[in-house]
């Protein structure tokens, strides 16, 4: 256990939201804890800010295990949300502001939520979607409300301010706290249900592996919508730090951002690392304060070359939305190419398709449980089957393969299931086959992962043609790109006769995955068009 943590954080009545902002409060209420870049609070502040919030959703009539939609980027209205509904004892959604067209009807209609609180930039994505299905009644807009492009049955009001003040909710570890949407693999997008003490663990481990300390500013240009991000603030939060966040990442930005926050720790994802080192050094690269970065997914071979160019530690580890972080370890203990050794309060096992363990150096499934209550998710909103099938024989099965060294040590090696991550996002091949398929003129398509030259996957489509029909591949994809979100729309199109198949119909991807990239392959970055990101 992080020893980094005081004793009394460590009793239940402080791992929840409101116990574990009273507590930072009482012990140093006037540090800085947390900034957009435009607000600052201190932990008091945040105290004030929580409760007023949670004043306001009680007053529009918002109850306990209400699910209340965000649609959000990271700005302080975001916190503002979260807070009040965790000091309520709602349930906070926050959505990828990415999401469009069927994947954000998913997740407004899997979740039930009546409220939802976004951007004015965004709301048009929302009023666009098949209203009957949802039961949202109102939006809160963050900016000047706009005209609907359409009819629109949700009344649309600014953001408004906080309420009265209320007394925090009394809460226990297993409460809900946020449902974070991760794209599914064969089926529609998960609600991943995170209880309030999940994130008190979060910013146990997480920051105990940085060696968070008192004074530390944390800055992240990672969304906030995601676990990432999100577990950054409790890692502020119960290390008397502060945690500045940006919009989003700039490669050329990047170390102008550490410089200016005072940032002495950082997050980012493997893709980034190699972007960073591809541009021409510069003496910024060292003029910052920064000791130490999360930085799981780097590829081995460039964690050494960013150390020595810029001078930040490299931090690896393994955890995801429905677990925690729970294969890690300090900067001192690093291996270059192995994500590190098991957390203390967590239990691992490396398995064959039966669950049985294998040898150790032999590449298995990675299932988890933890011994703490509530450390772990509990399981996806309103889909019972997808909890059982994930928690199968009282272990969550990660879909990912991996190897566990004699010493302890674990290295990834790829993910079992069809899943594709790029950009730092999970990409539901199923999702964007089914907006492929809605276009009149495509008979099939088949939607799969290839290897790109920043370690992260490019996102590539079979695609099978009705009879009689062309398709102009520029076209598709501008047929796409409001139907999806930006980063899920396929880089590579490649048109077939037909797609290699089992006898029982089903498409063999791997034979797909192992053709890649041909002469033919058409390829939207040798196209000159760029996809909108709004």
């Amino acid at each position: 256990m992080n020893t980094l943590v005081e004793p009394l954080v460590i009793s239940g009545a402080h791992r929840t939201l409101p116990g574990l902002l009273q507590h930072r409060a009482a012990r140093n209420g006037d540090a800085p804890l947390f900034s957009d870049r435009v607000t600052s609070w201190t932990a008091s502040d945040a105290v004030e800010v929580a409760s007023r919030r949670a004043g306001a959703l009680a007053a529009y009539g918002i109850r306990r295990g209400d699910r209340v939609a965000i649609l959000c980027g990271n700005r302080i209205e975001f916190m503002d949300m979260v807070l009040g509904c965790g000091w309520l004892g709602a349930v906070a959604v926050p959505i990828n502001t990415a999401s469009r067209g069927m994947q954000l009807q998913h997740i407004l209609r899997n979740s039930g939520a009546r409220l939802l609180v976004a951007e004015s930039n965004l709301v048009g994505a929302v009023t666009a979607l098949d209203q009957d299905e949802l039961s949202l009644e109102t939006i809160w807009v963050i900016g000047e409300p706009q005209d609907a492009s359409g009819p629109s049955r949700f009344t649309q009001v600014a953001l408004p301010a906080g309420g009265e003040p209320l007394e925090a909710a009394t809460l226990s570890d297993g409460d809900p706290f946020v449902i974070l949407y991760t794209s599914g693999t064969s089926g529609l997008s998960k609600g991943v249900v995170c209880p309030h003490a999940q994130f008190f663990w979060w910013g146990t481990h997480t920051g105990g592996d940085l060696e968070v300390r008192a004074g530390d500013v944390l800055y992240t240009c990672l969304p906030l919508f995601h676990t990432n991000a999100l577990n950054s603030f409790f890692q502020a939060l119960m290390h008397d730090a502060q945690l500045i966040v940006d919009r989003r990442f700039s490669a050329s930005g990047f170390f102008d951002s550490l410089v200016s926050t005072g940032a002495t720790v950082t997050y980012v994802l493997g893709a980034m690392v190699p972007i960073l080192l591809s541009r021409p050094p510069l003496p910024k690269e060292r003029e910052h304060q920064v000791r130490v970065a999360l930085a799981p997914g780097v590829p081995p071979q460039f964690q050494d070359a960013f150390t020595e160019r810029c001078g930040i530690g490299l931090v690896d580890g393994y955890g995801s939305t429905e677990t925690n972080s729970v294969i890690g370890g300090k900067l001192n203990t690093r291996r270059a190419g192995y994500m590190g050794k098991l957390a203390h309060g967590f239990d691992a096992r490396v398995v064959d398709e039966n669950d049985q363990p294998v040898a150790d150096g032999e590449a298995g499934e990675l299932i988890l449980r933890a011994d703490q209550p509530f450390a772990f998710a509990s399981g996806y909103f309103g889909m019972p089957e997808k909890t059982v099938e994930a928690w199968r024989n009282l272990w969550f099965h990660t879909g990912d393969r991996v190897v566990r060294n004699h010493d302890g040590y674990f290295r990834f090696v790829d993910r079992q299931k069809d899943a594709i991550r790029r950009r730092g996002e999970n990409i539901s091949s199923f999702e964007v086959e089914q907006v492929l398929l809605s276009h009149p003129a495509v008979e099939l398509a088949a939607v799969f992962a290839v290897q790109s030259s920043l370690a992260e996957d490019e996102v590539m489509a079979a695609i099978v043609l009705r009879e009689g029909h062309t398709l102009d591949p520029l076209e598709f994809i501008k047929y796409c790109e409001p139907r999806m979100p930006y980063f899920a729309v396929p880089r590579y199109l490649d048109f077939r006769p037909d797609v290699p198949k089992t006898e029982n119909g089903k498409i063999m991807k791997y034979k797909l995955r192992e053709t890649g990239v041909t002469s033919t392959t058409w390829d939207l970055e040798q196209s000159g068009y760029r996809l909108k990101r709004s």
